[in-house]
């Protein structure tokens, strides 16, 4: 089989995507013409292929689920995620305002951008929106900033992270943000700790075959209200997002284990002033993407 460069290029694009909150390595899929062939070849894996797995008819599994399509995009995703890695991270730890300012520009173009793509907006519309805005806004304060580094919880983060990809405008890498584990499977990655990478990919394994499969079927029948939800759901979770917060609780690790928000005391300091011009970058990130190519709508 000829390898074929432009899907493999493609997947590194899919992987900048998904390595940075905010960004949808759903919205890339589509843009570059491959979103239906990668939703269909991840509904193929299901009970019936891996049956054929399990009974070692290796080739049959493989052309069931479209195995170099997935393969060859995989390939490019890791390989752009694992160079990303150690960039973002340097970012995070040297420059925390500016990148976080970057990640919150981003969720709030996608937020608006996403909304656009409601066929009809109804009393339900706006309802839908303020319980996922409270919702996920009350999770952000009263959440632990720091999440459990147990094996379980590595598990469910990556099966509902990679279960983001069938979603427009929202990617696995804020999923990981929300549940306090972003930073910390970056630092896995860098580090290669191939027990906690095992884990969190069994884990990616399993949403793709159970999650993905009920929020795609949520995503085609019941479009506008997942879709409202989805919306109320990154406003609501930018307080996880904003850099300027007080500790009330350290951990045993004395790391920060409950924050709340705060404004901070001089709006003329770098740090303040450099998050706003981030901001206004990521924004305008992502409304040129979305003027340059498609604006998300039904069809992803």
């Amino acid at each position: 089989m000829k390898f074929n460069k432009s899907l493999f290029f493609k997947g590194m694009l899919m992987g900048v995507a998904e390595i940075i909150p905010g960004v949808s390595g759903g919205t890339l899929a589509f843009i570059t013409g491959i979103y239906k062939e990668l939703i269909d070849s991840i509904k193929s894996i299901n009970l019936e292929s891996l049956k054929l797995l399990f009974k070692f008819q290796f080739k049959k599994f493989w052309f069931q689920i479209n195995g170099n399509f997935l393969s060859t995009l995989l390939m490019g995703m890791i390989i752009s995620i694992l160079i990303l890695s150690r960039f973002i991270t340097f970012l995070l730890d040297s420059h925390h305002f500016k990148i976080w300012g970057l990640f919150f520009g981003l969720i709030i173009s996608s937020a608006f951008i996403i909304f656009k793509s409601i066929s009809k907006l109804t009393p339900v519309s706006y309802l839908l929106l303020a319980l996922g805005l409270v919702s996920s806004g009350y999770i952000s304060l009263v959440a632990p900033s720091s999440t459990p580094n147990t094996n379980i919880y590595i598990f469910l983060s990556g099966a509902i992270a990679i279960s983001a990809m069938i979603l427009p405008g929202i990617s696995g890498s804020f999923i990981l943000v929300f549940l306090s584990k972003y930073e910390f499977i970056l630092t896995s990655l860098n580090s290669f700790e191939i027990n906690v990478l095992t884990v969190f990919l069994g884990g990616c394994i399993a949403g793709l075959v159970t999650f993905s499969r009920l929020l795609s079927y949520l995503f085609k029948n019941y479009y506008d209200s997942v879709i409202s939800i989805l919306v109320g759901f990154l406003f609501g979770s930018l307080i996880k997002i904003w850099p300027f917060y007080e500790t009330i609780e350290f951990n045993q690790d004395n790391e920060p284990l409950y924050t709340n928000p705060v404004l901070p005391n001089n709006y003329q300091t770098p740090e303040f002033i450099y998050f706003l011009i981030f901001v206004i970058v990521g924004i305008l990130s992502i409304w040129l993407i979305e003027k340059k190519f498609i604006g998300i709508g039904k069809e992803n």
